[in-house]
Formats: structure tokens, sequence, C-alpha cells
């Protein structure tokens, strides 16, 4: 039973920097009346560029929104990043979104990013407009530029003007995507309104607007367009909701940012969700609906809207609330690691509490402590997004940092399976964990689950060593990167009736993982995975021989050269680590012609592993705070034994033919 029917729609505007989305976005608001004039991305006056950063530096960093009525239809519109180094922050925005408009700039066309956000809204399923703004300015002509959305982005990129008008030749290739809208146009020569909404709305077609935004041409031709291209729909009455993005308000309180995807979100709420596996229930304080940097608190949001709300501490970007599903892994992650570099005097304690906290608002940011070096470390997508984090450290915890040189972020998983086992034994306590790590997919991440049998172990003890399991990213015993694309699996467990405390099922779990990687060391099945990008270069025809040159040293996988006309175009995969400055020495020797184009295409394995592991110079042993070896008791004292002998002095032991059935640890096994 869903409520009752609604015309409306969240509306990202997407694009690559200089576009001109953000002005896009003043001109529509308006046109609308949202606003009484434009603001100017040059002067610092726009309406959704809300941020002291972002006027200084006139560009889109975190994502705002904003309302406004068009012929009967609600549409808010949210401005995402356009700048390479924050999409992961529109990236988690596209998750929130009914419908996007991509925005290009007639002058430059088609760029690396802007591909990169168009995959981002196939990947998510978002109906698309294009809008071609900077028509003002010196562009190769409106027919030359559909033939490149059509080449670069879909086929289905037409002329809206064309197709809404009922020309011909444009209404036969809207027709010609979809079998249904075929036999439609074969038998009236036309099709239907209704025809083009549903054609738009399962991404077959993508209607093309030209105009100048700042010049407010064009603008209200797109809003007719838009309004006419959202339909009534209904949403379940349950109540459920998804975090796009957390952020700060101006007096520093913490603000999660939701889509209400069922029933409605009511101020004094009680929510509820989970964070690693440990449940949570909180009371949502306010609820406010923002337009640019103002807000109005409202007693309730409801279904199809967007809202922030304060008084979540535990969510962070993709969260579920209610009914909601889990989010699908996110697709962009920073490749780079950066050692933090504190002013003298820094409290380094307070510094990484900070850098934590700011990674509840961006989980990208990825904080680590190596002990060993005595350095902070994080992850960042570049030198952009660098200057930000410095920035709010400066302005909201009066912390000054550096940042040294960018190292390669790697990863490590195994090529088989490893049983491991962890005994933590001082005096007065007992724990033993016995668990197996097995490797899966690339790209699959961490997953943790049992099979232990609960007439062995009880449940509430699985639960806290899976929970125990979950709360920390482990280390690979290689280089000390994070582990990945594996599966922890509980085999055995056993506690002791007076003296287990829970803090020690957490020791026994950390040294039973790394004694499963050591185990798999010894045996040559740890595996060094590096990130590797997908990768296009276009180059004139006559210097792909020295593109394909430096794409071999680079030890790239590419098809074939595709040429047309006097260009080439190059596909394939290389290794981050290679990359480099590669970009700008393609602008270099084709005199500008020439352009490359990157997006992550995920971990594989390490082009060079044995000279990043000769220099990483990592000795897992002496990692102390990730140590493999366990302790155990004996003539009243606790003592240190070493991984390789920790198997044979075991008290747990398992018959595989009694194990149960794989279950995982998700918020089921928890709250079951």
């Amino acid at each position: 039973m869903g409520v009752d029917r609604v015309r409306q729609a969240v509306v990202g505007l997407l694009a690559h920097v200089d576009a001109g989305k953000t002005t896009l976005a003043e001109a529509m608001l308006a046109a609308a009346g949202a606003i009484r004039a434009a603001g100017r991305v040059d002067d610092g006056s726009t309406h959704l560029d809300t941020d002291a950063m972002e006027r200084e530096r006139g560009i889109t960093i975190f994502s705002s929104q904003a309302e406004l009525d068009w012929e009967g239809a609600r549409l808010t519109l949210v401005d995402a990043p356009g700048h390479v180094d924050f999409s992961a922050e529109a990236e988690r925005t596209v998750a929130a979104l009914d419908a996007a408009i991509l925005v290009v700039g007639a002058n430059d066309g088609v760029q690396g990013h802007t591909e990169t956000m168009w995959e981002l809204l196939e990947r998510h399923d978002v109906p698309t407009l294009v809008f071609v703004s900077k028509c003002d300015l010196e562009n190769p002509g409106r027919e030359a530029l559909l033939a490149e959305l059509a080449e670069r982005l879909s086929p289905g990129c037409l002329d809206a003007a064309a197709l809404l008008a009922g020309d011909a030749a444009v209404t036969e290739e809207a027709a010609a995507t979809d079998e249904r809208a075929l036999d439609e146009y074969l038998e009236s020569g036309s099709i239907s309104r209704g025809t083009i909404l549903r054609l738009f709305s399962r991404r077959a077609v993508f209607p093309v607007l030209f105009g100048a935004a700042l010049r407010g041409e064009g603008v209200a031709e797109l809003l007719d367009v838009l309004a006419g291209l959202v339909p009534e729909r209904s949403w379940p009455d349950e109540f459920s909701a998804r975090v796009y993005r957390v952020s700060r308000g101006a007096r520093g309180e913490r603000l999660a940012w939701v889509k209400v995807t069922g029933g409605s979100l009511h101020a004094k709420a009680q929510v509820s969700g989970s964070e690693r596996g440990v449940p949570w229930s909180e009371k949502v304080n306010e609820v406010r609906v923002y337009q640019g940097a103002a807000y109005q608190t409202v007693p309730e949001v409801g279904a199809g809207r967007v809202c922030a709300v304060t008084g979540l501490s535990h969510v962070v970007p993709g969260s579920a609330l209610g009914a909601e599903t889990a989010a699908e892994r996110p697709t962009l992650a920073p490749v780079l690691s950066y050692q933090v570099v504190p002013a003298p005097g820094t409290d380094v304690s307070a510094l990484v509490r900070a850098l934590r906290e700011l990674a509840g608002e961006d989980p990208t940011l990825g904080v680590t402590w190596h002990e060993q070096l005595q350095e902070v470390h994080v992850q960042l997508m570049g030198e952009v997004q660098q200057d930000v984090v410095r920035e709010l450290l400066g302005s909201r915890y009066g912390i000054d940092v550096g940042f040294g040189p960018g190292g390669i972020l790697y990863r490590e998983t195994l090529r088989a399976g490893s049983e491991g086992v962890g005994h933590f034994e001082p005096l007065r306590h007992y724990a033993e964990v016995r668990l197996l790590v097995e490797p899966l997919p690339r790209g699959s991440g961490v997953e943790f689950g049992t099979r232990c049998p609960e007439d062995q172990l009880d449940r509430n003890w699985q639960r806290l060593i899976l929970s125990c399991a979950m709360e920390r990213d482990h280390l690979g015993v290689l280089v000390g990167a994070p582990l990945t694309d594996v599966r922890v699996t509980l085999l055995a467990g056993r506690a002791h009736a007076k003296h287990t405390e829970g803090g020690d099922f957490r020791q026994a779990v950390y040294r039973a993982v790394r004694q499963a990687l050591m185990c798999a060391r010894e045996r040559g099945d740890c595996v060094l995975l590096e990130p590797w990008y997908r990768f296009r270069l276009t180059v004139p025809a006559e210097r792909v021989g020295r593109a394909l040159t430096d794409l071999t040293r680079m030890a790239a996988r590419f098809e074939a050269p595709d040429a047309s006309g006097d260009q080439a175009r190059v596909t394939g995969e290389v290794p981050a680590s290679e990359v480099g400055e590669y970009a700008l020495e393609v602008a270099r020797y084709t005199g500008g012609r020439g352009r490359l184009s990157l997006e992550l295409a995920g971990y594989r394995e390490c082009h060079d592993a044995d000279a990043v592991i000769a220099a990483a110079c990592y000795d897992p042993e002496a990692d102390l705070p990730n140590t493999p070896d366990s302790v155990f008791c004996s003539h009243g004292a606790g003592h240190t034994v070493k991984w390789a002998e920790v198997p044979e002095r075991a008290h747990t032991a398992y018959d595989p033919a009694r194990l149960r059935t794989w279950r995982a640890a998700d918020d089921s096994f928890f709250s079951a």
C-alpha cells in the first residue's frame, strides 16, 4: 500500500569542473522564483556554493540542495561536486537521485571526468538529461556536439527539441531503442509523450538541450522538459531512508543528509541501524529542509524528499535506516596515501581523533596510525582534497598540518585459504578463537561469518567474536597494507566461565587473523594488490607509436588502437603507480591535441610486487599492535608463544562434519 501519488523528484547536477554546473543551478532557481537573482561563481555570490572554501576556489566541494516548483512538479536540485578529487562525494550523491542533469560545456565538449560521471549514473540507473551550456562561447556547433555525445556517452543522446516536436529522423532514432516504441512508431509514424517518458525512465533515451546558463538562455526550456519527465509515483508506507552525506552545521552540529525512500521521517522519531554489525538506536532531534545555506525546521519529511537531521551520531554516508537495504560498495575510492605532518608541539592523539571525526563524514578518508613509524597517514583523492582537509583541521580543530608526498595505497589478499588460531591468556583472562581466512573475487571487500555450532560455542560469544573481528581493518603481512577480498569465518572458540571478558576475545581474534596470514605467507599464498586505472588515450594518428611505447613501458594492458580520421584511440588498463603526470606528458607531445581519461578499474595483482615488498621493509612480527603471536598461561603467569607454535598449543579443535552452514555476520545475525 503506497502513499498518495505525487510529482516530485530529486535531481542532481553533475559535470566536469568548469562546465557551468553551478551557474546552471543558479539560473534554474532564479527562473523558478526560488531565489531573487542568480549568483555568480566568479564573485562568490552563488546560492548553492555555501562553504567559504567553495567560494574561494570557485568550485563545488560539498553537495548542496535547494527546492523549486515548476509546472506542478516539486524539484529538489542537488549540486554535486565536479572536481575529480571529490568524485567520491558525487558518487554518494548519485545514490540519492531520481534523475540527473549532466552538464557539458560547449567549448570543452566531453571530458574524461564527464565519462566518469556518466558511468556512475549508468551504474546507479539514474535517468539523465544532458544540458550543453556555454553555447555563447566558441564551439564546434550543435551537430558536432550531438555527434560527440552519441559517440562518447550513448547513441541515445538525442536533441530534445526535435524529439518533442516530432521530428521524423530523431523520433525514428528514439523508437529504435525499444521494441515496443518501434512498433508504435511503425503503426502511427510517431511516439507518444508517455513513450518518451518511459524511454527516458529506463535510460534508453537521453534528451539533450542547449543554452547559455549565465545569460539564462535555454533554462526555461530545460525546466519544461524536466518537469514533463517527472512521473507521478507512490512510495512504500513503511519508513526507510538512506544517508548520502554527513557534514557539520554552522554551529558545529553533526548533520546527516538522508533520502527518505518510504513512509515519513519525523522529528523526535527513534531510528535504528547497525555499525560494523553492532545495532544502534538513536532519536532524531531536528528535521531540516535546506535551501542553500538557509534551512527550515519541519515536523516531518515524506518519502521521495531529502532532508538533513540532527541527533544521529552513528551514521556514515551509505547507512541504511528503517527498512532500507544495505548500500552497494562505492566504486570510486582513493588510491593514494599521504603522511600527515603536524606542526611542532601538536598533540598527535588529538590529530588522530580529529581526522577520524572527519572520516566519519567522508569514509574514503581512511586514517591510519603507523605505530612503528610513529606517523599518521590518510587516503586522499588528490592535492585539492589535501587542501580541504588541511583547512578543516585548522578551522574546526585549530590543528596545523602539512602533507608528505603521496604513495600508492596497496591492498593485500590471499590466493588460498588459511586457518588461524589466536589465544589470549594472561593471568585471570582467557579466550581462544579459531578461524578460516579464504580468498574472494576481486572487489568483494571483507566478509565475516560463522560455521561454528552453537552447542560448542554460545551464540552470544559468537556475536562478540565477530563484532570484534569487524570493528577494525586488518593488515596484511607483506607490506602492512589493509586486507581485502577475503572471507573470515569463525570455526571454533573457547571461553572460561569465570575469567573471560569481552576484550579477551578481541585480542584472540586479532591474533588469529594475523596467525592465519603468517601461515599463508610461509606457503607463498599472500598476494599484494595495487590499484589499476581503466584508461582511454586519444592521440593524433601520427603519435600513436609514441603512445604505444609509453603504455608498454607502464605495464599497461590494452587493445589495438582504433583509428578514426586523424585520431587514434587506445583503451585498456594501467597500474596507477605508473601513471604519475602522464596526462600532462600527453598534452606536451601531442601539442594539446591528445587527452587521457582515467577511471579506477579496481585492484589487481601488483605488477612489481617483489620490488614494492623489498622497498617496504615491513616486518610483521615487529608490528606489535598487530602481532601474530599468542599469550598462554603457565605456572601462574602469562607468556608469549610465537605464531608458528600456536596451533600445537591450542585448546580448540573442530569436526569438519559438524560445522554448520555458513552464516553471514549481518544485521539479522546480531539481532536474532
